[in-house]
């Protein structure tokens, strides 16, 4: 998420606070092959639920990953400011949890280290000055963000996944001091002045190591289902003084960048690295930093936990050699030294969530040629979940209206692979605004889904549930538990109404489910099965009532 969608957004962040009460009120480069590289099979876009779904079987349930981020950095959508108190924290985040959960969203992607800092306990890094104030002051009274997050997450059936900026170490919007024990504070050599930020040297060996092992300590510490990092590689270019308009701007407008560009200020690390006998180029040695990062977040992630997924959201256009034609724009593999083509060649993630920032209809920049481009960068058939702009629905002259992000999900659905989406950021949909949130619940949303499965990880499926369904009152009471074997995430029920069959996804926590008749007719059938963290799906159960029966 570039941090000029990032300055737009934070004016508009206090809303999230109205809605969080209003919410609580309502409802309260290297050669070696990836860990199993095995290539998976192709996987189908995902069949979104249809109404007036009729006959004695249930289709298959429908698959679709269908996230948002959730910033924490400048106050963006979490906490709507720093310091509040812990009660309201904690209501914010149930109000967007809320919002997710009603809009048929099912995961989020939470940042919980937005500048070399932390919005949980950590022996490694200070607390985040965008959640207390302050860098290093703790909430008072002491709770821990994080796993409220993802408890309160799990409970509703949605996936959490957590959000790192790799090497970001201050941001320009940061006004309290470094704490003593930051990295930069604690590694100055490894940390360098850009501008108005201090950057992690992605050239410094005990930089990359520090930001590794962070990464490492949340996986084994917490129930997070997924691992994301941003686009902030080595940073968005900077205008030296007196060049005019800023590259990171132009890269936004995916326009051309500023025509003097402020250096980065890592000649130590290059040194060093030409006196080790180092033959790249700057630019090669660069990516190759980056590329190391990559692949040893990939291969420690699944080391501590198999179930838990990689992902990266690169800048949505590719390198300049391979791109398509007509396509043109700000190179991340130039300017970043991102080089997610190499990523995907190599299988160092299980998905990709391009920035696809811009208009269908936009040919330089054209969303679905620039969908296809990333597509066929896929060897491996790893997960393309792009980003979409969904926060430039605002009032600016270039603001996006909501049908074409609608349109964006339906481009999605035509293509083979491309199977979710990922929306910057919630606050548009916390805030409705032009009534988004009303018209994907209304159209491409009107159903849940379950996450697409990642076979590449494991295919090994929970035994089937053990169900019981009995009439009471005016609806039907299921119980569910699980079967034995694997662990059950959730539950994929399908429940008929009349002749109508609907589709919902529960917690695996959760015990029982109440279904209500209604006007289309009583609930007559229910078909139940498990399914575990990477999507696996068990044999399906089914029942009709009366008949009440308990299965292996």
């Amino acid at each position: 998420m570039l941090s000029t969608f990032k300055k737009r957004l934070a004016t508009a962040a206090g809303m999230v606070a109205a809605l969080a009460a209003a919410s609580l009120l309502s409802s309260c480069t290297s050669s070696r092959m990836p860990v199993d590289a095995t290539p998976g099979p192709a996987t189908l876009p995902a069949v979104p639920p249809v109404q007036h779904i009729k006959g004695e079987v249930p289709p298959p349930a429908p698959r679709e990953f269908r996230a948002a981020w959730v910033s924490t950095v400048a106050n963006i959508d979490w906490p709507s400011r720093s310091n509040l108190p812990v009660a309201r924290q904690q209501a914010e985040a149930i109000a967007i949890l809320d919002r997710a959960k009603s809009l048929n969203l099912n995961a989020i992607v939470l940042q919980v280290r937005p500048s070399a800092d932390a919005i949980y306990p950590s022996q490694l890094e200070p607390w985040s000055e965008f959640l207390t104030g302050k860098q290093g002051q703790p909430p008072m009274p002491m709770y821990d963000p994080l796993a409220f997050w993802v408890a309160q997450a799990h409970a509703r059936g949605l996936e959490l996944h957590a959000w790192f900026n790799p090497y970001r170490a201050r941001h320009a919007t940061a006004k309290s001091p470094l704490a003593r024990d930051s990295f930069a504070a604690t590694n100055p050599a490894s940390v360098k002045q850009y501008g108005r930020y201090l950057w992690m040297d992605p050239g410094d060996a005990a930089a990359s190591k520090h930001t590794t092992d962070v990464v490492l300590d949340v996986v084994r510490r917490y129930d997070i289902d997924g691992v994301h990092i941003d686009d902030y590689f080595y940073p968005y270019p900077i205008d030296a003084p007196g060049a005019g308009a800023g590259a990171e701007t132009a890269a936004l407008d995916a326009g051309n960048a500023a025509k003097r560009e402020l250096p980065f200020p890592d000649e130590p690390s290059w040194q060093k690295y030409l006196l080790g006998g180092g033959q790249l180029d700057r630019a090669g040695w660069r990516r190759q930093n980056v590329n190391q990062l990559i692949e040893s977040l990939y291969t420690g992630i699944h080391r501590e936990k198999s179930w838990v997924r990689f992902g990266i959201s690169p800048f949505g256009i590719g390198r300049p050699n391979l791109r398509p034609p007509g396509i043109v724009g700000f190179s991340q593999y130039d300017k970043l030294y991102a080089d997610a083509e190499l990523w995907l060649a190599k299988g160092w993630l299980d998905y990709l969530s391009p920035q696809l920032y811009w208009p269908v209809a936009q040919a330089p920049q054209a969303f679905g040629v620039l969908l296809d481009y990333w597509l066929a960068q896929n060897p491996y058939g790893r997960h393309v979940w792009p980003g979409l702009y969904t926060s430039r629905i605002d009032n600016t002259p270039k603001s996006f209206t909501p049908q074409e992000i609608v349109k964006q999900i339906e481009v999605t659905r035509t293509r083979t692979g491309a199977n979710g989406q990922v929306h910057f950021s919630m606050v548009p949909l916390m805030q409705n605004r032009k009534g988004i949130s009303e018209q994907l619940k209304a159209g491409v949303y009107q159903s849940p889904a379950l996450i697409p499965a990642t076979p590449w990880l494991g295919t090994e499926a929970p035994g089937s549930p053990l169900v019981a369904m009995r009439r009471a009152g005016d609806g039907v009471n299921v119980k569910l538990t699980a079967g034995g074997g694997k662990p059950v995430a959730q539950y994929a029920v399908w429940a008929r109404y009349g002749e109508e069959w609907r589709f919902l996804v529960v917690s695996g926590t959760q015990a029982e489910l109440n279904l209500v008749d209604d006007a289309i007719g009583r609930v007559n059938a229910v078909v139940v099965s498990a399914v575990d963290r990477l999507g696996n799906e068990s044999p399906r159960i089914t029942l009709r009532q009366p008949t009440v029966v308990a299965a292996k």
